[in-house]
């Protein structure tokens, strides 16, 4: 276990409508919630099983105004994850907000959303090596144009403010950013992520051809 670096996972609450709302067409509002729920357990079970540092489940303020959320407090009693309330007006203004934070305890972090179920530890344990080895930080790539991985020695806010998050220039607009600040990084190999009705039937062939990551039945049924 790397004492000097922490994992961050941002989550929603799984509150129907609130949560992949771009699968409601698909799924329903109740599908989409209970996928996002599935996701991210998944998630957290991907970082926490390998012990490669410690890890910070960073929850999104919920509509019900419950701290914790019941859904957080059963992630947090069945993986050990300390759980942090994310703070900011945008997802800029709050991933740099939890990584400015961590960066306060450890010497490098790296944050990660729940939307990319192939997410693995080597992958992981690649991004915390790039960081240990001195790269100012370490992207992972997404197929539509964002990121699933950000990791940081330190958290500058020329990184996040002004962003057009959840378009497809989100990585062009950072990589410009980490050159205009002479940062030294390093890119992963490019994953996909679950956001459109389209990625399902890519996430139901990697269930099915990854029985250790779970089964088709972790996919609700289409809306009819």
């Amino acid at each position: 276990m790397d004492p000097h670096a922490c994992i961050i996972v941002f989550a929603k609450a799984p509150d129907p409508g609130t949560v992949k709302t771009r699968l409601i067409p698909a799924l329903g509002a109740q599908g989409a919630a209970t996928l996002h729920e599935k996701l991210v357990r998944h998630t957290l079970a991907t970082v926490t099983q390998p012990n490669l540092c410690a890890v910070e489940l960073w929850c999104a303020p919920s509509p019900s105004l419950v701290w914790p959320h019941p859904f957080f407090a059963r992630c947090q009693n069945d993986f050990p994850v300390g759980l942090r309330q994310q703070c900011g007006d945008d997802l800029g203004a709050r991933m740099h907000h939890a990584l400015d934070t961590a960066l306060q305890k450890y010497s490098y972090a790296i944050v990660i959303g729940t939307d990319c179920p192939a997410l693995t530890a080597s992958y992981l344990q690649e991004a915390l090596d790039n960081l240990r080895q001195g790269k100012n930080a370490v992207l992972g790539p997404a197929q539509d144009g964002g990121y699933v991985l950000m990791g940081v020695r330190q958290s500058h806010p020329r990184l996040f403010s002004g962003v057009a998050w959840g378009t497809a220039s989100v990585l062009n607009e950072t990589r410009a950013r980490l050159a205009a600040l002479n940062w030294q990084w390093q890119e992963l190999a490019e994953q996909w992520d679950i956001d459109r009705p389209e990625d399902l039937s890519r996430l139901e062939i990697f269930f099915a051809e990854s029985p250790e990551n779970g089964n088709r039945d972790q996919i609700p049924p289409a809306k009819t």
